[in-house]
């Protein structure tokens, strides 16, 4: 998909004014460039949501709750997500991510950093969701996160499969997934490594999001896993490192000596109870994800905010900004947003709440409403196939 441009945003209430010319942020457009006014509107840099999963943007149209109530993180998983990600097709699954992608957009989130996986639907599934992004217009990176935990090493050889074949466009890069130490076999996890370094990207895990994660490690003769999978070669500088809830500082410093990212996922570890990650604050790359919550990562922040404070952790503010600097290392742009050279992402606010949003220069949010498709028909789409899939999950 063509980017849009050139384009002239502003100038805002402070006298801001962002010129975009092939997706990216320059100092000056050229003459007839399109213009967006935002006279009594900030702009601000777009909000990146540096890890979540697109596959569960049906789960607020009424997904059922387990009977009886899972016990723990290991009950969730096996109760809830890793019953709706065997649940997915086709139509179900795109549904789901244009319904997820919209409502980010919605939110002033132009960036969502993405996790996938759909076991009985992994062949072509990336494209989906890359087709999904590329609609609506928000930018992505995105994987599939190889397991073994349902059909081996066919599996998790399949999902690395899926990839590789994702053609990088624009607005979506690919990475390399792996869904976590604990689902995958030193084999998967160096092919995971070895794959990542011949594309030129990065390795999108889950890490220490739980205690059965460090177990699980322990077992196998490692300190953790993260040891574990340094120890592997299965991660490449600048590799994503989502939750680090059951890590200590000196191996959050040992990932950072790798030049490891960390995503802190506030709301999700609250949810699922696994803890907060306060060892975080020993790393200074630290984004904020969602982990398959809404993406609207204003209120994420807060969520940060609020568990800092209760947890007695200073130094987090700044992490929202970070995930821009994330994304900047996978599009080959300038960290810093909104200067030239960087990505043409960003959003205007009135009060706090979302008028525009623009991506790579395409107006995709204007005045509030979804420029780049009908949000009702999106989310009567996302009801319907809600619908179905519950009736699918029912029989697994």
């Amino acid at each position: 998909m063509a980017l849009i441009g050139p384009i002239v945003v502003g100038p805002d209430a402070h006298g801001r004014s962002v010129a975009i010319v092939a997706g990216r942020v320059v100092a000056s457009a050229p003459a007839g460039a399109a213009h967006l006014a935002c006279g009594d509107g900030e702009i601000e840099p777009g909000a990146v949501c540096a890890h979540t999963h697109l596959y569960s943007g049906l789960a607020p149209y009424g997904m059922p709750a387990p009977e009886p109530p899972p016990a723990d993180f290991l009950e969730i998983l096996q109760k809830v997500w890793w019953r709706l990600d065997r649940a997915l097709d086709a139509d179900s699954l795109r549904a789901a991510a244009r319904d997820y992608v919209a409502r980010a957009l919605l939110a002033g989130t132009t960036t969502l950093v993405d996790h996938h996986e759909s076991p009985n639907r992994i062949e072509g599934s990336l494209a989906i969701l890359a087709e999904a992004c590329e609609e609506l217009g928000a930018r992505a990176l995105v994987c599939y996160g190889a397991s073994e935990r349902n059909f081996g090493r066919e599996e998790a050889r399949r999902g690395l499969a899926e990839c590789r074949r994702l053609a990088a466009s624009p607005l979506v890069r690919g990475l390399i997934g792996l869904h976590a130490s604990f689902t995958v076999s030193d084999q998967t996890a160096r092919e995971a490594g070895a794959l990542a370094r011949e594309l030129g990207t990065v390795v999108h895990v889950h890490l220490a999001e739980d205690q059965a994660d460090v177990d699980d490690a322990r077992r196998r003769g490692y300190p953790g896993p993260l040891e574990r999978l340094l120890s592997l070669d299965a991660l490449p500088e600048g590799s994503i490192l989502a939750h680090g809830v059951r890590l200590s500082r000196d191996q959050v410093r040992l990932a950072a000596d790798a030049g490891c990212w960390f995503v802190h996922n506030p709301r999700s570890n609250e949810g699922n109870r696994v803890g907060y990650a306060g060892a975080l604050s020993a790393a200074t790359r630290v984004a904020l994800g969602a982990d398959g919550w809404d993406a609207d990562m204003a209120a994420e922040d807060a969520a940060l905010m609020r568990l800092a404070e209760q947890n007695g952790d200073v130094g987090v503010g700044g992490r929202l900004a970070l995930g821009a600097a994330l994304a900047a290392e996978r599009f080959g742009a300038e960290a810093e947003p909104l200067a030239p050279g960087s990505l043409g992402d960003l959003a205007v606010r009135r009060n706090g709440a979302v008028r525009h949003v623009v991506v790579g220069g395409r107006v995709v949010v204007e005045n509030g409403v979804l420029a780049t498709a009908d949000y009702e028909s999106v989310t009567a789409q996302a009801r319907a196939e809600a619908t179905r899939l519950w009736s699918r999950m029912a029989t697994i």
